[in-house]
């Protein structure tokens, strides 16, 4: 019994266990697949390196203080972040990997650099 490529459709010829007649058809195929889970991994990524790259630019001391305004016009999402740290006395710390930032009372945040 002859078996199809799952991509093109084209008879395979070889070992008895072969899905795809070349790589190419194996790395289209995988692709369509994987495709929605991809976007959104590539998505996240890709707001958490925008928000990063703002952090670090705004923070250049390693302790900085901005206003909520400066952060929305740099495109900051607040929504994407990797980790959350909260100290003894109740204060949340939100990270970006090691850039973090701190709300404070007026719309005002604490950026810090994790060292």
């Amino acid at each position: 019994m002859k078996k199809n490529c799952l991509e093109c459709g084209e008879v395979l010829n070889g070992r008895i266990d072969k899905k795809f007649c070349s790589d190419y058809c194996r790395n289209t195929y995988n692709n369509k697949i994987n495709k929605e889970s991809k976007n959104l991994i590539r998505n996240t990524n890709n707001r958490l390196r925008k928000n990063y790259r703002l952090l670090s630019n705004l923070n250049t001391s390693g302790k900085t203080k901005v206003t909520r305004t400066k952060l929305l016009d740099g495109n900051f999402d607040f929504n994407f972040f990797t980790s959350i740290y909260t100290t003894k006395t109740g204060n949340t710390y939100y990270y970006i990997y090691d850039q973090g930032y701190l709300p404070l009372e007026n719309e005002y945040y604490l950026l810090i650099k994790k060292e």
